[in-house]
């Protein structure tokens, strides 16, 4: 049931996570550094799980084998597995190429653990954003031939206006476990294939996005963006074209 958030600073409590990597092999380097991302944020209770072919040995942390060549790219997969082994309510889902910065976890305690579906800063590796707090006019059909279908934007921070159009890259997301349960990625779909859109807008239905900007990553590589960061006009454009299709 959608319900509205109150932030409640946790600052000198705590919270637990799951942290599920998948990866695809061969990538042991970025997958160490960013198990020292997680451990610099001094979180108390927490798990690793790894689902792909890895050989790192590290503490609370754990290995899923997967063999990439049943089905290429199965991510959506993999993704479901860390649900189903997670044994924390919270779940950080990212690929082997994302880091933590320092003060992730404390930005966690002082935004809450009063959510459904968290999404936090995305910096590219050049520090310039990457797809976080998204609306795609593609995923979007009831207003995609009013605002144009190639419009695809990264939305201010405190903009909470879209958040029944909106979705999350499958890069990196934070869910209650519950909330994947109930609705796990398809697996009849790998990467490529659209898969964290089909996903979104299924679960933004009946549970709310929100976006904490105390918390950031990185990524370790550049990533190709191809979506411009939303200005104010364009923010209002949006919300107006919102708006005459609801009239």
């Amino acid at each position: 049931m959608m319900h509205m958030r109150v932030i409640l600073p946790l600052l000198g409590s705590k919270m637990e996570f799951t942290f599920g990597i998948i990866t695809s092999g061969a990538e042991d380097d970025s997958i160490n550094q960013i198990i020292d991302s997680i451990e610099k944020q001094n979180i108390p209770t927490y798990e690793i799980i790894i689902v792909g072919n890895s050989k790192v040995s590290r503490n609370k942390t754990r290995i899923v084998e997967f063999n990439d060549e049943v089905i290429p790219k199965w991510i959506t997969r993999k993704k479901n597995i860390i649900t189903n082994i997670a044994k924390f309510e919270n779940i950080v889902y990212l690929h082997d190429y994302v880091i933590f910065t320092d003060d992730w976890y404390k930005g966690f305690l002082e935004f809450g653990n009063d959510f459904d579906l968290c999404m936090t800063k995305i910096n590219n590796h050049d520090e310039t954003r990457y797809r976080d707090w998204c609306i795609c006019m593609w995923d979007n059909p009831t207003i995609m031939e009013i605002a144009g279908p190639n419009r695809k934007c990264i939305l201010p921070y405190d903009d909470n206006r879209f958040k029944k159009h909106m979705y999350f890259s499958g890069t990196y997301w934070v869910s209650k476990k519950k909330i994947m349960r109930e609705f796990p990625l398809n697996e009849q779909l790998v990467w490529g294939q659209g898969e964290d859109v089909l996903w979104s807008r299924q679960v933004r239905e009946k549970y709310e996005f929100c976006m904490n900007k105390y918390s950031e990553v990185k990524l370790l590589k550049q990533k190709e963006v191809s979506y411009e960061i939303a200005d104010q006009n364009t923010v209002e454009e949006f919300d107006r074209a919102l708006n005459n299709f609801k009239n």
